[in-house]
């Protein structure tokens, strides 16, 4: 079986051809400026890697074209798309109404519309890829995996906000939670590790998006995103919590509308903000090690939010076993990973120093009297779109 995952941004289209049998990667690739001039393609396959320019005035022509890169050439890696057997899409929201992976249908389009006003920038997007690959690819079956569903068990104590209760019942204001598909496939690569699933495990995605999730036995009772995915943790470019009287605070001040107090929190906070280098964490440590205050204080404030919030979710689970790091920076910090174990010694966190060399691997960092277990545990979100999909499918 051989099921082709994708992920649909505004002008982006990722992609990954995996053969079930194994769950062998025959191609991935990226589609860029979808809509923009300079449009490109970037292919993998068979040993081999090229970006072309290419014409992208929607996700349609860019559909076509990775079926052009996938069945002829140097990436061939099918001789018909009759090869492909389903598809599955990530869908950033699916709010209440999905708490599982499901078949698409023109029902659930038209459900995915609805919650479009929960998730802007991603779930139109994402309509667009399903819409683009059905023109593309016809009749072949189609699966949504949603970011939300697997943080779907929290129980309303977590997820509820206390502000009238009458805009969650009319509105969906909630805690929602995102990098699901992320969370549930680094736990369950821990229970296959462990033999068993953790009965309070501690999940932590570090990206340019970051976020961190309390789950008990299987079950998720707590996660750091909120309402939309700027809630949580500092992260790349997004502020992560903060008091919400400061929005209208500097929207007075400033006199920014939604639109550019949206652009503030967003796409101008975070590490870049505080540290006015850059996003990204590599960046950060580097102008930190050369004497740089402000990406000091950035490094330090995203190691000093994890440790806090880690202890927080220790005492919601009533103590930790578990706790595995994932995600860009969560699998190659080192440093910082190493810190977290430090600060984590009241929970009986012991490191393995040499264990902790290490990017990219999945290995046990903790040392061997460690009262809890600590990992890293590269995360594969498209496996688990896949394996969605294969399933729902039969």
């Amino acid at each position: 079986m051989k099921i082709l995952v994708i992920n649909c941004g505004s002008s982006s289209l990722k992609y990954q051809l995996i053969d079930m049998d194994g769950e062998k990667v025959l191609c991935k690739g990226l589609c860029e400026r979808i809509g923009m001039e300079s449009s490109m393609i970037t292919h993998e396959a068979n040993g081999t890697k090229a970006t072309t320019p290419a014409i992208f005035p929607t996700h349609t022509e860019a559909f076509a074209e990775v079926v052009k890169k996938m069945t002829t050439g140097a990436g061939k890696c099918i001789n018909d798309v009759s090869e492909i057997d389903a598809i599955g899409h990530r869908v950033v929201h699916g709010g209440e109404k999905f708490k599982s992976s499901c078949l698409i249908t023109d029902e659930v389009i038209n459900t995915l519309r609805e919650l479009s006003p929960l998730a802007p920038l991603h779930n139109p997007a994402g309509i667009l890829g399903i819409e683009a690959a059905r023109k593309v690819f016809g009749n072949i079956p189609m699966v949504a995996v949603f970011d939300t569903a697997f943080h779907s068990t929290m129980p309303p104590k977590a997820y509820m906000y206390a502000i009238p209760y009458e805009y969650y019942e009319k509105y969906g204001v909630r805690r929602y939670g995102f990098h699901g598909t992320s969370h549930r496939y680094v736990s369950g690569r821990m229970a296959e590790l462990l033999g068993e699933m953790p009965h309070r495990l501690i999940t932590c995605h570090l990206g340019n998006g970051s976020s961190l999730a309390a789950i008990k036995d299987g079950k998720v009772v707590d996660t750091s995103m909120g309402f939309t995915p700027l809630d949580g943790i500092i992260m790349g470019t997004r502020c992560g919590s903060i008091d919400p009287s400061i929005v209208s605070y500097i929207a007075n001040l400033e006199n920014l509308h939604e639109r550019g107090m949206n652009r503030l929190l967003n796409n101008e906070s975070g590490l870049l903000g505080v540290s006015g280098v850059s996003s990204d964490f590599r960046d950060v440590l580097e102008a930190a090690e050369n004497g740089n205050e402000r990406a000091q204080l950035a490094a330090d404030m995203l190691e000093y939010q994890l440790v806090k919030l880690i202890g927080s979710y220790a005492a919601a689970l009533g103590g930790v076993d578990a706790i595995l790091f994932t995600g860009g920076i969560g699998e190659n910090a080192m440093g910082l990973r190493e810190q977290v174990m430090h600060d984590l010694a009241y929970l009986g966190v012991t490191a393995d120093l040499a264990a902790n060399n290490s990017r990219g691997e999945e290995v046990r960092i903790s040392g061997a009297d460690s009262k809890v277990e600590v990992w890293v545990v590269p995360t594969n979100e498209e496996i688990m779109i896949a394996r969605d999909t294969a399933e729902l499918i039969k």
